[in-house]
């Protein structure tokens, strides 16, 4: 099918909640000063594709409240399409809390995302889209997202669509081996998959790159991530690897999702396996110096203006 003038070239799919963060890098306990924002791994993708200036759509739920209210401004604000979310009234935005250097408290049980099924589907422009998002966070949310991953798979094999996967194991969410299991069936069905050597070590046993290649052949691209050493891409032309970036570590949840955006916007663009595996990395750098997942330094000089414009509309009816 042809393109549609308004259609996301990316199209990113799961739960996005209220995040609290420091506003310094200091323990949670101690810190003064905080930052409420957005947070969530699709929709951090959507924002760092949107702000290297391609277009993308962010699809979840949020409870009719004040906290999905202004996640939904703050990623309208920062470029992404939200087009797509839908509003539940009887179920409340989840909500997490960062604790620099020693992760992150999750309250989301009974979320409105957690209420998504295959119908939330039926709304988005899947057959249009260059590039589908998801991760291994949706299915262990509950069994009617588990269904509705299920079901984005099958409808964008119909397309012409990549399938983009990141494994985003959450041990707080299940069992580790119900999640390796599951884990391993999702990734073998898409067409990209992105995937730590750490997380690919504590669900299947994985030492090295080429292990997990062994173990995941089916994925037309498979892209394998080792912190401070580097990330290797496999592909039917066989193996590239590029080291990280140097970079002054003060939290690391949300890197991952940069990582995918900087390479996901580099395949959109035709760029060679070495550049995309740079354009991740250069990504990721922005997000390991900062306690936000989509800090300042991410933003282009278009989701500034965003910014200042949401700013400016919300202080014009107060």
């Amino acid at each position: 099918m042809p393109e549609e003038p308004d259609s996301p070239e990316l199209v990113a799919i799961g739960e996005t909640m209220a995040l609290v963060t420091p506003a310094l890098a200091e323990p949670l306990e101690a810190a003064v000063d905080f930052h409420l924002d957005a947070g969530g791994a699709e929709s951090n993708v959507a924002s760092h594709v949107a702000a290297l200036g391609h277009t993308a759509a962010w699809a979840g739920r949020v409870g009719e409240d004040a906290l999905g209210r202004r996640l939904v401004a703050q990623l309208a604000a920062r470029g992404v399409d939200t087009r797509f979310v839908e509003t539940d009234a009887d179920a409340p935005t989840g909500l997490y809390v960062k604790d620099p250097g020693r992760g992150v408290q999750y309250f989301r049980a009974g979320s409105a995302a957690s209420r998504m099924s295959p119908a939330f589907l039926d709304a988005l422009p899947l057959a249009t889209a260059r590039v589908v998002h998801v991760s291994g966070i949706t299915p262990a949310l509950s069994a009617s997202c588990d269904a509705m991953l299920d079901a984005t798979i099958e409808r964008v094999a119909e397309t012409s669509a990549v399938l983009s996967f990141d494994v985003n194991d959450r041990r707080a969410l299940w069992p580790t081996d119900v999640a390796a299991t599951r884990l391993r069936a999702l990734a073998g069905r898409a067409d990209l998959v992105f995937v730590g050597l750490d997380e690919a070590g504590v669900l299947w046993g994985c030492a090295t790159p080429d292990e997990v290649r062994a173990l995941l052949p089916e994925p037309r691209l498979l892209v394998v991530k080792d912190g401070d050493v580097g990330a290797t891409e496999f592909s039917s032309a066989g193996a590239s690897h590029v080291p990280a970036h140097r970079a002054d570590v003060v939290e690391v949840v949300g890197a991952g999702d940069a990582f995918a955006a900087g390479y996901l916007v580099a395949l959109l663009v035709g760029a060679s396996s070495a550049d995309r595996l740079r354009a991740g990395h250069e990504r990721a750098v922005l997000t390991l110096a900062d306690t936000a997942d989509f800090p300042r330094s991410a933003r282009s000089a278009r989701s500034a203006r965003s910014a200042r414009s949401a700013r400016s509309s919300r202080e014009a009816h107060a």
